[in-house]
């Protein structure tokens, strides 16, 4: 993924209203982002830890999304859970349910598209073993990087493609 700037990661948001983007919060780490290792950009609002944001090239362009999600932690819950996007397996609360109000009308009306995801949106680390799990773990498969990045990319952009139909 190409570095984004604060101005481009504010303008690509589809499913909030341009107020809503302007008052969101941005990770403090921009620079120092591993961005030839993203798909996407992903982080959670320090100061609202419900609330999440996914940007990502998408048809052409970049587009933001708005989640909301749960805290992704656990008490005393050993469950494995699946993370949709990169498919990797999480304990102790690695993954958590994220919704999307999607665009348009649907989005005016309240519909929203849920996915499980990696509660600090770090997919692109994780499957690249840039980042590790401290509880958990993946499953064993025998899949090269290169093609879990193009399979975790397709479900991007299928979870896009239901935020924006």
């Amino acid at each position: 993924m190409r570095p984004l700037t604060e101005r481009d990661i504010r303008t690509s948001f589809v499913n909030c209203s341009k107020g809503e983007a302007r008052r969101l919060g941005l990770p403090k780490d921009l620079a120092e982002r591993p961005w030839d290792d993203l798909d996407f950009l992903g982080w959670r609002d320090p100061g609202a830890p419900e609330r999440a944001y996914l940007v990502a090239d998408h048809g052409g362009r970049l587009v933001g999304v708005a989640l909301r999600g749960t805290s992704g932690t656990s008490r005393g819950f050993t469950a494995r859970s699946l993370c949709s996007l990169c498919l990797t397996t999480r304990t102790g609360g690695g993954v958590a349910l994220m919704t999307a109000r999607r665009t348009g009308e649907a989005g005016r009306q309240g519909n929203t598209v849920g996915q499980y995801l990696c509660t600090d949106l770090a997919c692109s680390l994780y499957l690249r073993g840039k980042r590790q799990a401290a509880v958990g773990g993946d499953l064993d498969e025998s899949l090269t990087v290169d093609e879990k990045v193009a399979r975790t990319r397709a479900n991007l952009h299928a979870f896009l493609d239901k935020v924006t139909a």
